[in-house]
Protein backbone atom coordinates (compact mmCIF):
# COMPACT_ATOMS: atom_id res chain seq x y z
CA UNK A 1 0.00 0.00 0.00
CA UNK A 2 2.65 2.25 0.71
CA UNK A 3 5.07 1.43 -2.38
CA UNK A 4 6.24 3.76 -5.25
CA UNK A 5 4.06 2.15 -8.06
CA UNK A 6 0.69 2.87 -6.87
CA UNK A 7 -1.33 5.68 -6.93
CA UNK A 8 -3.32 7.67 -4.13
CA UNK A 9 -5.98 8.78 -5.82
CA UNK A 10 -8.39 9.39 -2.25
CA UNK A 11 -7.60 8.23 1.37
CA UNK A 12 -7.15 4.67 1.98
CA UNK A 13 -7.50 4.00 -2.17
CA UNK A 14 -4.47 2.87 -4.26
CA UNK A 15 -4.80 2.22 -7.61
CA UNK A 16 -2.28 1.59 -10.17
CA UNK A 17 0.14 3.96 -12.04
CA UNK A 18 -1.01 4.94 -15.65
CA UNK A 19 -4.97 4.78 -15.37
CA UNK A 20 -6.49 7.62 -17.27
CA UNK A 21 -7.58 10.15 -15.26
CA UNK A 22 -10.92 10.20 -16.71
CA UNK A 23 -14.28 10.78 -14.50
CA UNK A 24 -15.27 6.89 -14.81
CA UNK A 25 -11.80 6.10 -13.75
CA UNK A 26 -11.76 8.67 -10.69
CA UNK A 27 -15.41 7.20 -9.73
CA UNK A 28 -14.00 3.85 -9.84
CA UNK A 29 -11.52 4.72 -7.56
CA UNK A 30 -13.79 6.14 -5.21
CA UNK A 31 -16.34 3.77 -5.13
CA UNK A 32 -13.84 1.32 -2.98
CA UNK A 33 -14.78 3.75 -0.02
CA UNK A 34 -17.88 4.63 -0.92
CA UNK A 35 -20.99 4.06 1.56
CA UNK A 36 -24.40 2.71 1.13
CA UNK A 37 -25.50 6.04 1.91
CA UNK A 38 -23.54 7.80 -1.60
CA UNK A 39 -24.32 8.39 -4.76
CA UNK A 40 -22.52 9.84 -7.58
CA UNK A 41 -24.43 13.28 -8.45
CA UNK A 42 -24.52 16.59 -9.84
CA UNK A 43 -21.98 17.41 -12.39
CA UNK A 44 -20.02 13.85 -12.11
CA UNK A 45 -23.07 12.07 -12.69
CA UNK A 46 -23.83 14.23 -15.71
CA UNK A 47 -20.74 13.07 -17.10
CA UNK A 48 -21.33 9.20 -16.35
CA UNK A 49 -24.57 9.91 -18.21
CA UNK A 50 -22.41 11.15 -21.00
CA UNK A 51 -24.17 14.41 -21.01
CA UNK A 52 -22.29 17.58 -22.85
CA UNK A 53 -20.99 20.27 -20.28
CA UNK A 54 -19.25 23.29 -20.68
CA UNK A 55 -15.46 23.87 -20.94
CA UNK A 56 -15.10 25.00 -17.35
CA UNK A 57 -17.22 22.13 -15.81
CA UNK A 58 -15.21 19.52 -17.58
CA UNK A 59 -11.46 20.59 -16.44
CA UNK A 60 -12.82 20.40 -12.96
CA UNK A 61 -11.22 17.19 -11.89
CA UNK A 62 -12.95 17.03 -8.73
CA UNK A 63 -16.35 14.45 -8.22
CA UNK A 64 -19.20 15.05 -6.79
CA UNK A 65 -20.88 12.76 -4.39
CA UNK A 66 -23.72 13.59 -2.09
CA UNK A 67 -25.31 11.67 1.00
CA UNK A 68 -28.84 10.57 1.01
CA UNK A 69 -29.29 9.10 4.71
CA UNK A 70 -28.55 10.37 8.06
CA UNK A 71 -24.94 10.36 8.19
CA UNK A 72 -22.40 13.58 6.75
CA UNK A 73 -21.51 14.87 3.25
CA UNK A 74 -18.25 13.64 2.27
CA UNK A 75 -15.44 15.61 3.15
CA UNK A 76 -12.22 14.25 1.14
CA UNK A 77 -9.53 16.09 -0.72
CA UNK A 78 -10.51 15.93 -4.69
CA UNK A 79 -14.17 15.30 -3.55
CA UNK A 80 -17.42 17.77 -3.55
CA UNK A 81 -19.85 16.50 -0.82
CA UNK A 82 -23.53 17.80 -1.24
CA UNK A 83 -26.21 16.48 1.22
CA UNK A 84 -29.46 15.65 -0.28
CA UNK A 85 -33.14 14.99 1.67
CA UNK A 86 -35.24 15.24 -1.49
CA UNK A 87 -37.78 12.10 -0.69
CA UNK A 88 -37.95 11.80 -4.19
CA UNK A 89 -34.96 11.05 -5.07
CA UNK A 90 -33.86 8.21 -7.77
CA UNK A 91 -30.82 5.72 -7.24
CA UNK A 92 -29.71 4.38 -10.78
CA UNK A 93 -26.73 2.56 -11.96
CA UNK A 94 -24.41 3.41 -14.50
CA UNK A 95 -21.50 1.93 -15.55
CA UNK A 96 -21.40 -0.53 -12.40
CA UNK A 97 -21.51 2.53 -10.63
CA UNK A 98 -24.50 4.04 -7.98
CA UNK A 99 -25.57 7.30 -9.61
CA UNK A 100 -28.73 9.55 -9.64
CA UNK A 101 -30.88 9.18 -12.27
CA UNK A 102 -30.98 11.48 -15.32
CA UNK A 103 -34.02 13.50 -14.73
CA UNK A 104 -32.56 14.83 -11.17
CA UNK A 105 -29.23 15.51 -12.43
CA UNK A 106 -30.56 17.40 -15.15
CA UNK A 107 -32.51 19.46 -12.68
CA UNK A 108 -29.12 19.43 -10.58
CA UNK A 109 -27.43 21.04 -13.40
CA UNK A 110 -30.49 23.95 -14.42
CA UNK A 111 -29.27 26.56 -11.69
CA UNK A 112 -25.47 26.29 -13.18
CA UNK A 113 -25.86 26.05 -16.92
CA UNK A 114 -27.43 28.49 -19.31
CA UNK A 115 -30.57 28.11 -21.48
CA UNK A 116 -28.49 27.22 -24.18
CA UNK A 117 -26.56 24.50 -22.52
CA UNK A 118 -29.66 23.25 -20.78
CA UNK A 119 -31.57 22.35 -23.69
CA UNK A 120 -28.16 20.75 -25.34
CA UNK A 121 -27.98 18.77 -21.88
CA UNK A 122 -31.56 17.84 -21.85
CA UNK A 123 -31.05 17.15 -26.00
CA UNK A 124 -28.35 14.68 -25.16
CA UNK A 125 -30.72 12.24 -22.55
CA UNK A 126 -34.06 12.36 -24.33
CA UNK A 127 -32.68 11.37 -27.67
CA UNK A 128 -33.83 8.25 -29.47
CA UNK A 129 -30.99 6.79 -31.08
CA UNK A 130 -30.45 6.11 -34.69
CA UNK A 131 -29.73 2.88 -34.13
CA UNK A 132 -30.10 1.12 -30.56
CA UNK A 133 -27.99 -0.72 -28.69
CA UNK A 134 -28.88 -3.05 -26.36
CA UNK A 135 -26.02 -2.72 -23.64
CA UNK A 136 -26.95 1.20 -23.64
CA UNK A 137 -30.92 1.76 -23.66
CA UNK A 138 -31.87 5.02 -24.86
CA UNK A 139 -33.53 7.48 -24.46
CA UNK A 140 -32.01 8.02 -21.20
CA UNK A 141 -34.80 9.48 -20.08
CA UNK A 142 -38.16 10.23 -22.52
CA UNK A 143 -39.19 13.88 -23.09
CA UNK A 144 -42.06 13.25 -21.25
CA UNK A 145 -41.21 12.21 -18.14
CA UNK A 146 -38.52 14.91 -17.91
CA UNK A 147 -41.41 17.34 -18.72
CA UNK A 148 -43.18 16.16 -15.38
CA UNK A 149 -40.23 16.05 -13.28
CA UNK A 150 -39.43 19.81 -14.34
CA UNK A 151 -43.00 20.64 -13.66
CA UNK A 152 -43.17 19.58 -10.26
CA UNK A 153 -39.84 20.62 -9.40
CA UNK A 154 -39.11 23.55 -6.72
CA UNK A 155 -35.69 23.86 -6.65
CA UNK A 156 -33.20 26.20 -7.36
CA UNK A 157 -33.23 26.61 -11.11
CA UNK A 158 -36.56 25.82 -11.71
CA UNK A 159 -37.51 28.71 -13.93
CA UNK A 160 -34.84 28.00 -15.90
CA UNK A 161 -35.29 24.63 -16.01
CA UNK A 162 -39.04 25.12 -17.21
CA UNK A 163 -37.79 27.64 -20.01
CA UNK A 164 -34.99 24.68 -21.87
CA UNK A 165 -38.31 22.42 -21.33
CA UNK A 166 -40.11 24.19 -23.90
CA UNK A 167 -37.01 24.24 -26.24
CA UNK A 168 -36.13 20.53 -26.16
CA UNK A 169 -36.54 18.04 -29.16
CA UNK A 170 -35.92 14.15 -29.42
CA UNK A 171 -33.87 13.68 -32.72
CA UNK A 172 -30.79 16.21 -31.81
CA UNK A 173 -27.57 13.93 -32.23
CA UNK A 174 -25.18 16.62 -31.00
CA UNK A 175 -24.88 20.12 -28.49
CA UNK A 176 -23.76 21.67 -31.55
CA UNK A 177 -26.79 20.27 -33.28
CA UNK A 178 -29.10 21.58 -30.66
CA UNK A 179 -27.10 25.14 -30.37
CA UNK A 180 -27.51 25.47 -34.29
CA UNK A 181 -31.40 25.04 -33.84
CA UNK A 182 -31.63 27.44 -31.15
CA UNK A 183 -29.54 30.21 -33.27
CA UNK A 184 -31.81 29.31 -36.47
CA UNK A 185 -34.90 29.90 -34.79
CA UNK A 186 -34.09 33.12 -33.25
CA UNK A 187 -33.36 34.53 -36.51
CA UNK A 188 -37.07 34.04 -37.25
CA UNK A 189 -36.66 31.01 -39.58
CA UNK A 190 -39.12 27.71 -39.36
CA UNK A 191 -38.28 25.82 -37.14
CA UNK A 192 -35.86 22.64 -38.82
CA UNK A 193 -36.80 18.81 -39.06
CA UNK A 194 -34.23 16.91 -37.13
CA UNK A 195 -32.34 14.15 -38.44
CA UNK A 196 -34.32 13.22 -41.16
CA UNK A 197 -33.15 10.69 -44.40
CA UNK A 198 -32.26 12.31 -48.09
CA UNK A 199 -33.04 10.15 -50.77
CA UNK A 200 -31.62 10.48 -54.43
CA UNK A 201 -34.12 10.51 -57.64
CA UNK A 202 -33.33 6.56 -57.22
CA UNK A 203 -35.02 5.78 -54.47
CA UNK A 204 -31.79 5.38 -52.71
CA UNK A 205 -30.86 7.03 -49.33
CA UNK A 206 -27.98 9.81 -49.59
CA UNK A 207 -27.71 10.67 -45.90
CA UNK A 208 -29.32 11.54 -42.71
CA UNK A 209 -29.79 15.44 -42.80
CA UNK A 210 -29.05 17.36 -39.36
CA UNK A 211 -31.42 19.79 -39.86
CA UNK A 212 -33.85 19.81 -42.36
CA UNK A 213 -36.46 22.04 -44.34
CA UNK A 214 -37.65 19.25 -46.08
CA UNK A 215 -40.50 21.65 -48.48
CA UNK A 216 -38.18 23.61 -49.54
CA UNK A 217 -35.37 21.56 -49.62
CA UNK A 218 -32.97 23.00 -47.50
CA UNK A 219 -30.45 20.55 -45.49
CA UNK A 220 -27.77 22.38 -42.69
CA UNK A 221 -25.82 21.02 -41.01
CA UNK A 222 -22.70 21.38 -38.37
CA UNK A 223 -19.57 19.85 -39.16
CA UNK A 224 -17.17 19.27 -36.21
CA UNK A 225 -13.24 18.64 -36.29
CA UNK A 226 -12.92 14.74 -37.08
CA UNK A 227 -14.89 15.87 -40.57
CA UNK A 228 -11.44 17.76 -41.40
CA UNK A 229 -9.39 15.47 -39.99
CA UNK A 230 -10.22 12.07 -41.03
CA UNK A 231 -9.35 11.06 -44.72
CA UNK A 232 -12.27 8.40 -44.92
CA UNK A 233 -15.07 10.71 -43.80
CA UNK A 234 -13.74 14.04 -45.16
CA UNK A 235 -14.23 11.59 -48.74
CA UNK A 236 -17.52 10.29 -47.41
CA UNK A 237 -18.79 14.31 -46.61
CA UNK A 238 -17.90 15.09 -50.08
CA UNK A 239 -19.88 12.27 -51.91
CA UNK A 240 -22.89 12.96 -49.08
CA UNK A 241 -23.12 16.56 -50.06
CA UNK A 242 -22.52 15.82 -54.10
CA UNK A 243 -25.46 13.62 -53.59
CA UNK A 244 -27.60 16.11 -51.92
CA UNK A 245 -26.57 18.85 -54.42
CA UNK A 246 -27.73 16.06 -57.47
CA UNK A 247 -30.94 15.59 -55.47
CA UNK A 248 -31.63 19.13 -55.85
CA UNK A 249 -31.47 19.49 -52.17
CA UNK A 250 -29.36 23.16 -50.63
CA UNK A 251 -26.53 22.21 -48.61
CA UNK A 252 -25.46 24.59 -46.07
CA UNK A 253 -22.24 23.04 -43.34
CA UNK A 254 -21.05 25.41 -40.46
CA UNK A 255 -17.72 24.95 -38.81
CA UNK A 256 -16.07 26.20 -35.36
CA UNK A 257 -14.79 29.23 -38.00
CA UNK A 258 -18.14 29.97 -39.29
CA UNK A 259 -19.26 33.65 -38.54
CA UNK A 260 -21.78 33.96 -36.26
CA UNK A 261 -23.26 36.92 -36.72
CA UNK A 262 -23.45 38.51 -40.67
CA UNK A 263 -24.39 37.79 -44.39
CA UNK A 264 -22.35 35.01 -44.07
CA UNK A 265 -23.83 33.56 -40.22
CA UNK A 266 -25.55 30.27 -40.55
CA UNK A 267 -28.55 31.80 -39.85
CA UNK A 268 -28.58 34.48 -43.06
CA UNK A 269 -27.17 31.68 -45.23
CA UNK A 270 -30.48 29.68 -44.40
CA UNK A 271 -32.53 32.23 -44.97
CA UNK A 272 -30.99 33.12 -48.10
CA UNK A 273 -31.65 29.78 -49.46
CA UNK A 274 -34.91 28.95 -47.80
CA UNK A 275 -36.40 32.47 -49.78
CA UNK A 276 -34.62 30.78 -53.23
CA UNK A 277 -37.13 28.27 -52.70
CA UNK A 278 -40.28 30.30 -52.26
CA UNK A 279 -40.00 30.83 -48.17
CA UNK A 280 -41.48 33.61 -47.00
CA UNK A 281 -41.20 35.36 -43.94
CA UNK A 282 -44.65 35.81 -41.84
CA UNK A 283 -43.70 39.26 -40.31
CA UNK A 284 -46.56 40.31 -39.63
CA UNK A 285 -47.10 37.73 -37.00
CA UNK A 286 -45.01 38.17 -33.71
CA UNK A 287 -44.51 34.67 -33.20
CA UNK A 288 -43.07 33.83 -36.63
CA UNK A 289 -40.58 30.90 -36.60
CA UNK A 290 -40.55 30.73 -32.84
CA UNK A 291 -39.86 27.46 -31.12
CA UNK A 292 -43.33 25.32 -30.05
CA UNK A 293 -43.27 22.98 -27.59
CA UNK A 294 -44.56 19.81 -29.16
Amino acid sequence: MLGADLARPFPGVRSSLGVDDSTLERCRAYAARMTEGQVFSHETAAQLWQVPLPGWMQRDSRIHVATFDDSNRPRVAGVVGHQLSNPALRLTERAGLRVLDPATVWLQLAPKLSLDELVAAADHLVLTPRYLDAHDPRPYVPLDKLADRARRFRGRGRRNALAALELVRDGSESPKESLLRLALVRAGLPEPALNLPIVGADGIRIGFGDLVYPDFRVVVEYEGEQHREDAGQFYSDIERHEGFVRAGWIHLRETKVTPGVGPRSTPARTREALRSRGWIPLRDSPKSGSIRSK
